[in-house]
């Protein structure tokens, strides 16, 4: 995405840091926000590097949709379309190119991996906040949104500060090649009409590659007014797309079942999903970038309030194409997993 060098006038920054835009002027809220030093200088002891957030990006007074400046034209901001790749591209190609057992047509490539979503802090009393919203990803492999957080406001999710925020993605894999554009606009909802809901944050932000140690994992904290959420990512070179399937049938009874993911030999686990099961159903499909030839680790814990949790493990070994499966039978269910592999196509 050749985008970075019209925000940043060729002055890169691995976090983020704007510099150098043409013709800003520059809001209160975007110059409290929007200037990596500044929010270094207010939130020293915070030990979370700060995600500056482009000025001119806020989706609250509209600025985000004008398109006066070229970086907003060539990563197509306006466009609210959903990324048109899907997962498992290339699981069963008809062109491989074999050599020694291993495909040379269809590689690996640097990817990116969100670890987790975290709202870090609420500037609201009253405790728990209703939130809804989304954050979303474009990449070099197609500029249109890459859902990793959507929450409807008919259906927000309650949290405290702290709180994990679950996963609704991302649809596909996430190409690391350049540089990628963050975006958001997540509100807290109150009993009032919805244009009265505040913001928690708000706009778009750049995450560079430059720098960034492979199978590294690093937090970078986006400030809104009332608050501020901490994403967690890991760089992955030489990684493919793993598509993880898991169905429950033949179930006993109610149960609670959280599945954990560790991939590529990092010791932070993915959290795939926490809940209760109470008939046959599958999980929704999750997508995590492993690096090729190493594993990814699946950690399903079941049990009920009243008993302690017992932990089932699943290795996989992350191949070019095709799929692996492992079927695990507990007292409450039995339990499917697929995991599909694929390399990312080339970008647009």
């Amino acid at each position: 995405m050749a985008c970075y060098a019209e925000v940043i006038d060729d002055k890169r920054d691995t976090w983020g840091k704007t510099v150098g835009y043409e013709e800003e002027t520059v809001d209160n809220e975007d110059e409290e926000y929007g200037n990596c030093d500044t929010l270094m200088a207010r939130y020293p002891l915070d030990r979370v590097r700060p995600l500056a957030v482009i000025p001119k990006s806020r989706h609250r007074d509209g600025s985000i949709y004008k398109c006066t400046h070229s970086w907003k034209r060539e990563c197509l901001i306006a466009d609210r379309s959903e990324t048109i790749f899907e997962p498992m591209m290339f699981t069963e190609p008809s062109n491989c190119f074999i050599f020694n057992g291993t495909c040379m047509r269809h590689g690996p490539t640097h990817m990116l991996q969100i670890v987790s979503i975290k709202l870090a802090k609420i500037h609201v009393d009253g405790g728990p906040i209703a939130l809804y919203g989304y954050i979303a990803l474009r990449d070099n492999l197609d500029p249109l949104l890459n859902y990793v957080v959507k929450f409807s406001r008919d259906d927000p999710i309650t949290l405290e500060q702290g709180s994990l925020i679950n996963l609704a993605g991302p649809k596909r894999g996430i190409n690391y090649l350049g540089d990628i554009f963050i975006e958001y606009d997540m509100r807290i909802k109150t009993v009032g009409p919805e244009k009265h809901d505040p913001r928690l944050i708000d706009g778009v932000s750049i995450l560079g590659n430059m720098g960034v140690r492979n199978r590294s994992v690093f937090t970078n904290r986006i400030h809104g007014n009332c608050g501020a959420v901490d994403i967690t990512f890991s760089s992955l070179e030489n990684a493919i797309e793993a598509t993880v399937e898991v169905a429950i049938s033949e179930v006993q009874s109610s149960f609670n079942l959280s599945l954990g993911c560790f991939t590529s030999g990092l010791n932070e686990e993915i959290r795939l999903f926490d809940g209760v099961i109470g008939e046959t159903r599958s999980l929704k499909r999750s997508v995590v970038a492993v690096v090729i030839d190493s594993w990814i680790h699946l950690k399903f814990k079941v049990g009920t309030e009243r008993s302690s949790s017992t932990e089932r493990d699943c290795f996989f070994n992350a191949g070019n194409h095709g799929s692996s499966a492992r079927k695990i039978k507990t007292d409450f269910a039995l339990i499917s997993v697929k995991v599909i592999w694929s390399p990312l196509p080339d970008g647009f």
